[in-house]
């Protein structure tokens, strides 16, 4: 390491107004006040805003932040900020630094402009940010100063939720209460709280600044609409875990010394399978923290691949013929002792406990699984999801062969001993053995058991965390209360809680037999089999999202009072809204750059062809058959080229004046199949055309990182 480079734990949240920061800077009694808020076991109580936000603003300034900005998760997978300066003017016009409770517990940005899915007029601008104390404000440094971030929820002028963390917060309360009462049915009397911890591996791409310039699809649609796939590629698999290019690794490392400012520490990092693909993932985290942690790091990526000349892609499907990117959420839950609750023991009573959540998770999907394919619905997730590479587009669960060998024996009547691991034999004296997690992993299934925690691997890679992990928790939370509620009624009746909780984890089991699939997701008969099971399976983007409007579903989210009636359907019309909106942006670029290059391209290459065959000498013209036959092909591809664009004019043309439903349901139809047909055609051509004459950087040129560049 250079001497000049602080080591990691010295620069560990020093960006963050964390515990410690508050615990230093505030009076005892306010600082005990603030972590009832903090902890959720109390509101915030506006007497001591004024003194946070006087020792926040003083912790901000010395940090050299000029402005203040209540961030927030609008329902466009991104972040949005108003910067506000600290800087002000007294009575006498003297600059003063000001910064008091009202302003730090709510502001008013415009929400005019944000998705709402008609839940307010266009004309009703008022929108309020209000302070979420249970995940700190931290700082974004730039070159000539920096901005205090306070995370926050945002909320329209009427008191309804605009943003992705409103609906998170619900979860969490509802899951955090639901798990209380099956331990206390447990005899747990000890635990006060219960957290949601996550983690999530986000996959990416980088690519040449110079050579994703010059590609308008990757500038405005952040992926490839066409591209010849490359002779290469990942045909053997050499990137994955490979040693991590120079430009890249410097990359990662600005990146990872930024997000250790922020308090969050990237666990790993490296090549993913696909040429030009990455990976980090953190520690684990309280889920709120960890949602916004993860935004932060979208946000750090993006701000850091310009600095080193990268255009990063964090779009699903990047490149046709290799992995896409996803961002594998993996949850569990830890009591407030610190025990992992989805980790087996040597204790028998607790692995009771511990099966009676496994169980209650499968019951949840077993009634909402439709749910978590919604949630996951993008037009960038449906080039990915049910790719031979990616989960498959049904929603199934693994839980590996131990936990399924135990609890069908466990359905079946006969004794378990679950032990947490076993050991495997290497048979080599110079290596230990090594300890065997509880099942090898699925890499096929959309939601696996891992050995100590759930593993939802269908999130799109661009997607904000809130979204998916509100709806995975409310189908947890739903679980876990009908089996708490199952598990009640048999001790009420005299059972030992221990009997009952078999009992209920084996109706739990043949309830969820659906659901559970520990086969290859990836072969086609799969898909067969899900409908023969009465799985939802869903065609396209437009289908899964209504899975959010089925009756069901509805009644699950509005009785847990994560949403209401008005918001599913107003959160629904957002998504199709988003949908049709990206699609209808690919066609337009699609069609712009088959007119501005390729049909140039097989123009130039037709004309070079004949000219080429012309200035032959009679005699070299023995093989004028192979001549012409080539220069028809390059012309019946420009000819099919021409039909099909004309048809995508002909669909963008009929969008004027169409619903958001009848407009997404076009697109997801005509508009996704003349997409593909173009591509097919334009991908067959490129390899016949000239390198010099195609205007766009191929697949083998986007997947080189070049040397480092000055």
């Amino acid at each position: 390491m250079d001497e000049g480079v602080a080591r990691p734990a010295d620069i560990f949240g020093i960006h963050v107004f964390d515990k410690a920061a508050m615990k230093e800077r505030l009076p005892e009694n306010v600082y005990r006040q603030l972590m009832t808020a903090v902890t959720g076991d109390g509101k915030l109580d506006s007497s001591i805003a004024d003194f946070v936000a006087a020792a926040m603003k003083e912790w901000a300034l010395s940090k050299g932040a000029t402005h203040y900005a209540h961030w927030f998760q609008p329902r466009t997978e991104v972040t949005a900020e108003r910067h506000i300066a600290f800087l002000n003017l007294d009575g006498e016009g003297n600059p003063i630094q000001s910064f008091n409770g009202s302003e730090l517990v709510r502001s008013e940005p415009d929400a005019s402009s944000f998705p709402s899915g008609g839940m307010r007029n266009t004309f009703e601008a008022r929108g309020y940010c209000t302070w979420d104390p249970s995940s700190p404000a931290f700082i974004i440094l730039s070159h000539k100063g920096g901005t205090l971030c306070i995370p926050s929820v945002f909320i329209s002028f009427d008191g309804t939720p605009l943003d992705m963390k409103t609906p998170l917060l619900k979860s969490i309360n509802v899951i955090q209460e639901k798990t209380m009462r099956l331990l206390k049915l447990f005899g747990n009397r000890t635990v006060r709280s219960v957290d949601v911890t996550i983690g999530a591996e986000q996959e990416y791409f980088l690519v040449d600044e110079e050579k994703a310039r010059k590609r308008p699809d990757i500038e405005l649609c952040s992926r490839t609409l066409i591209g010849a796939p490359s002779p290469k590629a990942q045909t053997v698999e050499a990137h994955y875990f490979g040693a991590i290019h120079p430009r890249v690794l410097a990359y990662m490392e600005d990146v990872e010394r930024d997000m250790y400012r922020l308090g969050q520490i990237m666990n790993t990092r490296h090549n993913e399978v696909a040429p030009g693909q990455f990976e980090f993932a953190p520690v684990l985290a309280e889920a709120n923290r960890g949602c916004d942690q993860n935004q932060m790091l979208m946000e750090v990526m993006r701000k850091m691949a310009r600095r080193h000349h990268f255009q990063l892609l964090l779009h699903e499907k990047p490149f046709a013929s290799v992995n896409g990117s996803g961002k594998h959420l993996n949850v569990s839950l830890r009591d407030s002792e610190g025990r992992n609750l989805l980790k087996a023991t040597s204790n028998p009573r607790r692995n009771i406990q511990f099966l009676s959540f496994i169980a209650s998770f499968l019951m949840g999907v077993a009634r909402h699984g439709g749910l978590l394919r919604a949630c996951v619905a993008s037009a960038g997730n449906s080039h990915r999801l049910g790719g031979n590479e990616a989960p498959p587009a049904v929603m199934s669960v693994f839980v590996g062969s131990l936990l399924d060998h135990a609890i069908s024996n466990i359905a079946k009547g006969l004794t378990e001993d679950i032990s947490a691991r076993e050991l495997i034999d290497t048979g080599l004296n110079r290596l230990p053995n090594i300890s065997r997690d509880m099942g090898d992993r699925n890499r096929t299934s959309p939601i696996a058991f891992t050995g100590n925690k759930w593993e939802f691997r269908a999130v799109g890679a661009p997607q904000a965390l809130g979204g998916p992990l509100a709806i995975l928790l409310a189908i947890w939370a739903e679980g876990i209360d009908r089996f708490s509620s199952a598990l009640e009624s048999r001790v009420v009746a005299g059972a030992d809680v221990a009997d009952a909780a078999l009992a209920v984890i084996k109706d739990a089991w043949e309830e969820s037999e659906a659901v559970r699939f520990e086969g290859n997701g990836y072969e086609p008969a799969w898909i067969e089999e899900a409908k023969r099971r009465g799985l939802p399976v869903c065609k396209n983007t437009v289908e899964a999202l209504d899975q959010y409007l089925i009756r069901e579903h509805r009644e699950l989210l509005t009785g847990l009072g994560i949403m209401t009636e008005r918001e599913i359907e107003a959160y629904h019309e957002v998504r199709l809204e988003q949908y049709s909106e990206t699609v209808e942006t690919e066609l337009g670029v699609l069609r712009m750059m088959m007119y501005d290059g390729v049909l140039p391209a097989i123009t130039k290459q037709i004309a070079r062809e004949a000219k080429t065959f012309a200035a032959l000498p009679e005699c070299a013209r023995v093989s004028a058959a192979s001549w012409e036959r080539n220069i028809t092909r390059l012309t019946k591809y420009k000819c099919g080229i021409l039909e099909n664009v004309e048809q995508l004019e002909n669909i963008l043309s009929s969008l004027r004046g169409k619903s958001t439903r009848d407009k997404a349901n076009l697109l997801a139809d005509e508009g996704s199949s003349v997409m593909a047909e173009i591509r097919r055609l334009s991908d067959e051509v490129e390899p016949l055309v000239a390198a010099e004459l195609w205007p766009y950087p191929s697949y083998t040129d986007l997947f080189k990182i070049e040397d480092f560049q000055q």
